[in-house]
This record gives C-alpha cells, structure tokens and sequence, in this order.
C-alpha cells in the first residue's frame, strides 16, 4: 500500500510540475496584453484631453472676434469627445469580425457621402473645398469616414485572397477600384492631404500582407506620378512646395504660415511661455485650433510638451503594432495594421508640416485637432483595436503554451 502511494507521488509531482508553466504562460500572455491595451486607451485618453485643453486655448481668441465667445469650439470639441468616446466604447465591444462582412455596405455608403458632398445643394464649402455635410447642426466630413471604410475594405479583400496574393488578376482590381475611386472623390472637393493619407495607408498596407516587392514598386512609381501632376496642376500647390523649400523667400506671403509656425515653436523653448499664454494664437498663426495645433501647443508647454505628445503617439504606434502580432487571423492582423498605420501617418504628415519638414497639406493632428469627424472616427478606429486586442489573448495564451 506504502509502495504505490510512494509510486504514484512522483508521478502527481510531474503533472502538476507541466501545468504550472502552461498556466504561467497563459497568465503571462493576458497581463502582457491586458498591458499593452491599458497603454493604448491611456495614450489615446491623454491625447484627447490634451486636444480639448489646447482647442480651448488656441481657438478662444479667434472664437471670441468671430462669434463672441471664446468657448464655442470647445464646447463643440467636448461634445465631439464625448462622442468618439461612445464609438470607441461600442466598437471594443463588438467583434471586428463584423467588419469584414459589413466592408462593402459601409464602402457604398461613403462612395454616396462622397457624391452628396460634390452636389452644391447638399455640400458646404468653406476655404474654397468642398468637404462637408450639413446635417441640422452638425458638420460631416466623409472623406474621414472614407480613411477607415477603405481600411477595412483592403483587409477584407487582402485577407480573403492570402493564398493568391503572387497572382494579382485575382485580388488586383477591386483594391484599384477602392483605393482610386475614393481617392478621386476626394480630390475633386479638393482635398490633397487626405487622399495622400489614403494612398500612403494603402501602400503599407500592401506590403504588410505581403505583396510582391515588384508591384508595389510600380504601384509607387504610378503614385509618385500622379502626386506631381496634382501637385503641378494648381497655383497654390505649387506655392505651398515652394514655401516649403524656401520659406524665408516670401514670409509675409506664400511661406507666411510656416514661418509663423516656427516662431511659435521657437518661442516656447524647452517650457514654454505658459499654458494660455500663447501670442502666435492672437491671429498671427492661420487654423490655430486645427492643422497648427501643435505650433501653439510647442509655444505653451514649450520642448517638454511637445516631447511628451511625440510619446503618447510613439506608445499609442506601439500597441497597435503589439495588437497586429498577436491578432488571431489575418484579418484582424491587417484591419489593426492599417489603423495603426493611418494614425501613425497622419500623424506625421501633419507633424511634419507643423515643423517644415514636409510641406503643408491641411491634415489635422489625430485626437488633438479641433474636428468633429477626424476625432469620431479616430476613436471609434481606437475602438476596433482594442476589440482586436481582446480577442488577441487566447492566441498569445497558446503561442506561449507552445514555446
């Protein structure tokens, strides 16, 4: 009797010596994500604070001489948070499966925003484009939902035909029809930023499914192309290229922006000269509360503010990258690399044009511009990933398991 219990002990010990490690794994895997998610909606949060706190800052001057009140766009710029809060809420909450059988519905329905906004009974325009739906007293862009739908649609299509991506008869032209039919709404409003962003997201998004080198090779040599003639084709494109290259040359006109924009940020130095206080925003720097946003932010709060935005987007790129890794199929792989990457992109080319390094295309900073639309639709975007990030843990729990 001794003997057998003493048998079967070590036996028991070894079992239970197995399981432990299975269940650390798993432990692992969910903390580790449970992490990256946590990083991800407190990036985004402070972000959306942030933009709250600066729209109200750089927009009172302007807000009062227009309309009297220094608060209207951040009170339209709170109602917009809250929101892109409910989005973001609803969208973690439901499966993103969804969105690979909802892409074409939702697909048509922006072609049809796209076309109401060219019609001039229904648009509005405002700076000479027509980018806009007036709906009682709300403003819809839907070149912003456009971003997200074309993202889901080239997930959609890219994961369904994985096995057939060397052979682009099979896949080739539905992508040409999305990506150019809605680039080229766009750019009848006009709007060269967003279709920028677009083609870009759609470039990278390629190459992350694996798309032979050759064809996107010829894909970005037929864009670099067709972005010249666009560029080349209007006056003020021109001059927003040549005020980029030589913005001194001209400073009380064409490169009157930028060079308004860096004064701000050089006036801020490493502190910056005080939430509020802010002098470019007393009409000296145009779109304050929008694409410049960040000028008066760096005049503020100065390099450390600047520093610390740079941050939040850095974590917010680095989640979405972590939640693409361990999404549990292809496409919830590609639909969160194509959300990272058009945040990621915006991002910079707006950044980008902020401090004259890229020349200036009207794309507003995600999550920190004033913009009922971009920041809906961004956060609603943040929704999906977490969405996917949550189904993601049982995949890191078994990939863990294995090693």
């Amino acid at each position: 009797m001794r003997s057998a219990t003493a048998a079967a002990a070590p036996r028991l010990r070894l079992v239970r010596a197995a399981e432990v490690p299975r269940t650390t794994a798993k432990a692992l895997g969910e903390r580790s994500m449970r992490r990256v998610l946590a990083i991800l909606t407190l990036s985004v949060s402070v972000l959306t604070l942030a933009g709250l706190v600066m729209v109200l800052s750089a927009s009172s001057v302007s807000a009062f001489a227009a309309y009297g009140s220094s608060f209207l766009f951040f009170k339209r710029q709170l109602l917009y948070a809250a929101l892109g809060s409910v989005a973001a809420l609803g969208a973690s909450r439901l499966r993103y499966q969804v969105w690979q059988r909802a892409w074409a519905p939702l697909l048509a329905v922006t072609f049809i925003l796209l076309l109401l906004v060219l019609h001039p009974a229904s648009g509005t325009s405002a700076g000479g484009a027509a980018r806009w739906l007036e709906v009682g007293p709300v403003s819809l862009q839907p070149s912003e939902f456009a971003k997200f739908a074309v993202v889901a649609s080239l997930a959609a299509i890219l994961a369904r035909n994985q096995k057939r991506l060397n052979n682009p008869m099979q896949w080739l032209l539905p992508v040409l029809l999305i990506v150019g039919g809605i680039s080229a709404l766009i750019m009848l409003q006009p709007d060269l930023g967003t279709m920028m962003i677009i083609a870009l997201t759609s470039f990278v998004l390629l190459f992350v499914a694996g798309v032979r080198l050759r064809l996107l090779a010829l894909w970005a040599a037929l864009s670099c192309m067709a972005g010249t003639a666009l560029v080349l084709a209007e006056g003020y494109r021109r001059a927003r290229v040549f005020s980029f290259l030589h913005p001194w040359a001209d400073p009380r006109n064409s490169g009157y922006q930028i060079v308004q924009s860096l004064i701000a940020l050089g006036s801020g130095r490493l502190f910056g000269v005080g939430l509020g206080a802010s002098r470019q925003k007393w009409m000296y720097v145009p779109n304050a509360h929008t694409d410049f946003i960040f000028a008066i932010l760096g005049e503020e709060l100065g390099l450390i503010g600047e520093v610390v935005v740079l941050a939040l987007f850095g974590g917010l790129i680095a989640c979405g990258i972590r939640i693409a890794m361990r999404a549990p199929d292809m496409f919830g792989r590609l639909l969160a690399s194509g959300i990272t990457i058009w945040l990621g992109l915006q991002a910079l080319v707006n950044l980008g044009a902020v401090t004259g390094i890229l020349p200036i295309t009207g794309v507003p900073l995600p999550f920190v511009s004033f913009g009922g639309s971009s920041l809906v639709v961004s956060l609603g975007a943040v929704g999906v990933l977490i969405s996917i990030g949550r189904a993601g843990v049982p995949s890191a729990a078994r990939s863990k398991r294995r090693r």
